[in-house]
């Protein structure tokens, strides 16, 4: 599946709803699903900074909590120079929800995009299998 322009616009304009006050870092997410509807999340910070969330986990929390969990490819923007990168936190949790195959577009501030896998970023993660 290729990047589509409508996917990183989508990723992007998450971005410009992050709350970031503390790190002024806004980075945006955005869900394909297979039906076709696009489920967006933006980083939300805390003062307490280990209640903030990422960005990637705000959107498929979003998406569960609907009831939606077909996903076929993810979008992530970021104010970065490179394309940006999920934490490890957000890996894991793409395990949990995604197919490993299923692809992750990684976008930077010049919408430069590098094409990778949830299996790519987590090999050997943490399954119910485990």
């Amino acid at each position: 599946m290729p990047a589509t322009k409508e996917m990183i616009a989508a990723a992007r304009q998450a971005a410009s709803r992050a709350y970031v006050p503390y790190s002024h870092f806004p980075v945006g997410a955005a869900f394909h699903t297979t039906s076709g509807q696009i489920i967006q999340g933006c980083n939300i910070e805390n003062a307490s900074f280990g209640l903030t969330n990422c960005a990637e986990r705000t959107a498929i929390f979003k998406a569960v909590s609907e009831g939606i969990r077909d996903f076929d490819a993810l979008y992530i923007f970021g104010e970065t120079k490179a394309p940006i990168s999920p934490c490890g936190a957000c890996r894991q949790v793409l395990a949990e929800f995604c197919p490993a195959e299923m692809p992750v577009f990684l976008i930077s501030k010049d919408d430069e995009v590098m094409e990778t896998s949830v299996g790519e970023l987590l090999p050997y993660s943490f399954t119910e299998l485990n």
